[in-house]
């Protein structure tokens, strides 16, 4: 199965980049790069510059339609940019409206509240944005990983201390690749 993962040309947290692409990628799933721009993905080591990352697709010209899932990775920055970019946010929602599965660490939900998806869903979040999540009709959690039901899977987890019960958590929510 194919799973985006979304990110801004920099600003990615890069372990919670690695750590969901190389579980999905080893259980058999063909993780693809998508950003808003082309070239390489510039990531980050908290607030220090770490590895850069091919971009496989561009949103605007990638159709949530052809993947199966949809991977938000955190870093302060990230987010940030992406809610900015009003091709990412409608790309994100696109996955709403079709019910396929999205997982979100950390900082990255910001990107969901920017979607105008989280009303009425359970979701965790780096701390930080518990206040934007209760105000964008959310009820936030302090939870290692969280799944909500909903129309469509959402997981979502705290922070890079918490990607094994992530990586997990997405393992077993999102398509098998022979679903």
């Amino acid at each position: 199965m194919r799973i985006a993962f979304l990110m801004a040309p920099e600003g990615v947290e890069q372990v919670e980049l690695t750590d969901p692409w190389s579980a999905l990628a080893d259980a058999g799933h063909e993780p693809v790069l998508v950003s808003t721009k082309p070239g390489h993905v510039q990531a980050f080591h908290h607030l220090d510059k770490a590895d850069t990352f091919p971009v496989d697709a561009v949103v605007g010209q990638a159709e949530a339609e052809s993947f199966d899932g949809l991977v938000l990775p955190g870093g302060v920055a990230n987010p940030d940019f992406l809610r900015m970019d009003e091709k990412a946010v409608s790309f994100i929602h696109a996955f709403f409206r079709q019910g396929r599965p999205v997982a979100a660490i950390c900082h990255a939900p910001w990107t969901l509240v920017e979607a105008d998806v989280v009303r009425g869903r359970v979701l965790t979040s780096w701390p930080s944005l518990r206040t934007d999540i209760t105000n964008a009709g959310g009820t936030w959690v302090d939870e290692q990983v969280r799944l909500d039901q909903g129309p469509n899977k959402l997981i979502t987890s705290r922070k890079p201390d918490d990607l094994k019960a992530f990586d997990e958590a997405i393992l077993a929510e999102f398509p098998g690749p022979d679903s």
